[in-house]
């Protein structure tokens, strides 16, 4: 039976995306469902910039580590040390985050229902019908509107998009182990260390976050049949960490780009991973799903007031607008950098420049891309040119 029950809003997915989403709606006096699988930990390995921390609102206590530095390897071994001057990189913990933020929504009034989205009906006055599976029980739920922000291999998104609108992805795997006494086997509990290298990712990158008490070493790579565990295995022997305690291992598909249309135009919209929000060349997420949790209530909120279905392609259009110069470069940069060891090589001896490094860790941490020092700019120009035609020296 169908609950004769209206919700102005069903969330499909209870991560960064989709509780941001939640919290936004909820907020302003609608009715809102968010529905999340049970012990779901998206494998993550936590970055967060600080703007995200200030544009959210996310505590201090969330932060269990301060990157103050990178160290980025090549093929060769070749070690770049990118410290970044007055700031850091905030990292995370998955499990505990994402908890936090779906606890916000329901502060501000969205109710949490946990369960497994199965399909999407419609009743027959035309209104969408959620049903999902919760403790063995089939639940069917009305609603004017759905979210889907269910990761990169959305089912929400297979219900209602052809096959031709799907993303390729990334796949990442992750193995959280108990962190090391601060120096032991060349450990830095305040340094992120990535891994350009092709025994350890044919195409991406491997790396060692700190997170405090735990670390996350990990791989991705969308090479099919790639190794991702003996990678990982390959790297913790080579960084002195085989010997640590695994607390999880866990993987997960990540999206390579923004898929072409986010909305079915008529009540339906994606966000965080199901509408393939990940930086390109970094995999970085959190931040752009949380930006496309408001995009998309935002674009809920005109259709709930307007009726008008075309509201929802917004979403979309609001997100590439601010973001999609930086998804392009970045993509353009991984298919470039990424596709040899001899490329790799000359990537991390680019990274070595002061230049690069102020500008990298400017436009990390400000979310834009850095319009200050015009001069280091052409700098970077130029040496970049040298390195895509081989005249500069690795």
């Amino acid at each position: 039976m169908t609950d004769t029950e209206l919700f102005d809003a069903i969330v499909v997915g209870g991560g960064p995306a989709g509780a941001t989403a939640a919290d936004n709606l909820a907020s302003r006096g609608r009715k809102i469902l968010l529905l999340d699988r049970d012990g779901r930990i998206k494998p993550c390995g936590g970055a967060v910039p600080p703007r995200l921390l200030k544009d959210f609102g996310i505590p201090d206590e969330l932060v269990v580590a301060r990157a103050r530095s990178a160290r980025i390897v090549a093929p060769s071994s070749r070690e770049v040390d990118m410290p970044i001057d007055g700031g850091f990189v905030g990292m995370v913990d998955r499990e505990s985050f994402d908890e936090w933020l779906r606890a916000r929504a329901a502060r501000s009034g969205a109710e949490r229902r946990t369960g497994t989205f199965e399909a999407l009906e419609r009743d027959t006055d035309g209104v969408a019908v959620v049903v999902f599976r919760s403790k063995d029980t089939s639940v069917r739920l009305r609603t004017r509107a759905v979210i889907g922000a269910d990761g990169a291999n959305s089912s929400v998104a297979r219900a209602v998009f052809p096959k031709g609108n799907q993303s390729r992805n990334v796949f990442a795997y992750h193995e959280v182990i108990r962190s090391p006494a601060d120096g032991q086997s060349g450990f830095d509990p305040s340094r992120c260390d990535i891994y350009y290298d092709g025994k350890l990712s044919p195409d991406f990158y491997a790396w060692i976050f700190p997170h405090g008490q735990t670390a996350s070493i990990g791989v991705g790579s969308a090479q099919k049949g790639f190794a991702l565990r003996a990678a990982v295995s390959q790297l913790r022997g080579r960084s002195n960490l085989a010997s640590c305690e695994t607390i999880r291992k866990e993987g997960a598909p990540i999206p390579l780009r923004p898929r072409r249309r986010w909305d079915n135009g008529r009540d339906v919209v994606l966000a965080g991973d199901a509408a393939g929000v990940v930086a390109p060349a970094s995999g970085e997420g959190i931040y752009y799903a949380m930006c496309s949790g408001v995009v998309a209530a935002d674009a809920v909120e005109e259709l709930l007031e307007t009726g008008n279905a075309r509201v929802l392609a917004k979403a979309r259009a609001r997100f590439m607008k601010t973001h999609g110069l930086v998804f392009w470069i970045l993509g353009v940069m991984q298919y470039f950098w990424y596709s040899s060891d001899k490329r790799r090589e000359r990537f991390v001896k680019m990274c070595a420049d002061p230049d690069v490094q102020k500008l990298t860790w400017e436009a990390y941490m400000n979310k834009e891309l850095a319009r200050s020092s015009p001069g280091a700019h052409v700098r970077i120009f130029f040496n970049d040119l040298g390195h895509l035609l081989g005249m500069v020296r690795t």
